[in-house]
């Protein structure tokens, strides 16, 4: 069997490495790996690849950034080219972003059977481009492989017939478990001059919460005063740090005096901050899931999530853009007063084995 396996930005690295391994080791699976370029940073592609030992991409179209229209049709129309040649019997595509649902769609056209990776999760909340793209593919995939129980109901629920439905845990936590020594060599915390245990870490990256000067405002309200009881950590994007400048905004941070504001990170030392932090305060699904599995507790700048397992059985709470909730609940954390959570089932490192064998088995 020829499958092209998908990635387009970041967290699609972190999903593929896994799988692309397991792949490898099948003798009935002769693997393809395609980045379509929509995460446009080519340095930080290079050292995620390095870094998980991903093998270079056999195939890049190299579509770059753009609207979510003109992107996703570039996509369409590199990859319809790429099918044509290729002639695969499968693809593979992981999470929600364009990538995702432009390879799905070219695919579903020419008969070519799809299988996506966290299948069924769902924010319902269809502002969010990413739960069109999550709607639109699992609408024409031939294997749904949700991350969770939670999933494969939303699946039966939307009227998936269940044989083509298998639970197969969380793909984020495979390269998790599998970088564990290298995460744990990282010297991120010496370099950034932060102490185990004694930071906040915050990661901020939706347009909605970005780009509105006063959402964003209300945020750095409350870290300015979280800061007050504990330094933070903010990785920022360079297109983040340019609203900082915002003389508004500046003017907050200017006198956040335990702010450490720096670079975007790889894998292994960002993977340190995580493990090594008092909490996080972010508004990423994948970092709500790690937080889940350290047990760190995760405050999430978000009015939704679509991965509501780790609110449920994990350590997250949602306080949106509310100022005083998110101060509330930072000091919940600090005085000791947060939930416990526990690891969701199949969230092992063993969901890549079981991807395989329900590809050779199922395809």
């Amino acid at each position: 069997m020829k499958i092209i396996n998908i990635v387009g930005a970041r967290p699609n690295f972190i999903k593929i490495a896994p799988i692309m391994r397991q792949m490898r080791k099948s003798s009935i699976i002769e693997p393809i790996l395609l980045h379509t370029g929509q995460h446009y940073d080519i340095e930080m592609s290079k050292r995620f690849f390095q870094e998980l030992n991903i093998p270079s991409p056999d195939i890049s179209l190299e579509v770059g950034s753009d609207s979510h229209a003109k992107q996703v049709a570039r996509i369409m129309e590199r990859f319809d080219d790429v099918c044509d040649s290729q002639k695969p019997d499968g693809i593979l595509v992981v999470g929600d972003v364009n990538s995702t649902m432009a390879c799905s769609l070219v695919a579903a056209k020419k008969g070519i059977k799809i299988i996506h990776i966290e299948a069924g999760i769902r924010s319902f909340d269809r502002e969010m481009p990413e739960e069109i793209n999550r709607m639109v593919t699992d609408a024409i995939t031939d294997l749904l492989l949700p991350p969770s129980r939670d999933a494969v109901d939303n699946l039966l629920k939307e009227g998936h017939p269940a044989s083509k439905i298998h639970l197969v845990g969380n793909i984020m936590i495979d390269t998790l478990m599998d970088s564990q020594a290298q995460i744990m060599k990282s010297e991120i915390l010496r370099q950034l001059g932060i102490e185990d245990r004694n930071y906040a870490l915050v990661t901020l990256h939706r347009p909605s919460n970005v780009d509105n000067i006063s959402d964003f405002k209300r945020i750095l309200l409350a870290l300015s005063k979280i800061q007050e009881r504990l330094p933070i950590v903010f990785p920022v994007h360079p297109r983040t740090r340019k609203i900082l400048d915002d003389p508004e905004l500046k003017a907050i941070t200017g006198n956040m005096p335990r702010l450490v504001l720096c670079d975007p990170l790889g894998y292994f030392d960002f993977g340190r901050l995580v493990s090594g932090c008092r909490m996080v305060i972010t508004d990423s699904g994948g970092i709500q899931e790690e937080s889940t599995v350290y047990g760190i507790p995760c405050i999430t700048i978000r009015e939704n999530t679509e991965r509501p397992i780790t609110l449920w059985e994990g350590t997250n709470e949602l306080a949106g853009t509310d100022t005083a909730k998110i101060i509330i609940f930072a000091n919940q954390i600090l005085d000791g007063k947060w939930k416990t959570g526990k690891i969701p089932e199949l969230w092992d490192g063993h969901t890549a084995e079981r991807i395989i064998r329900c590809i050779e088995k199922e395809l």
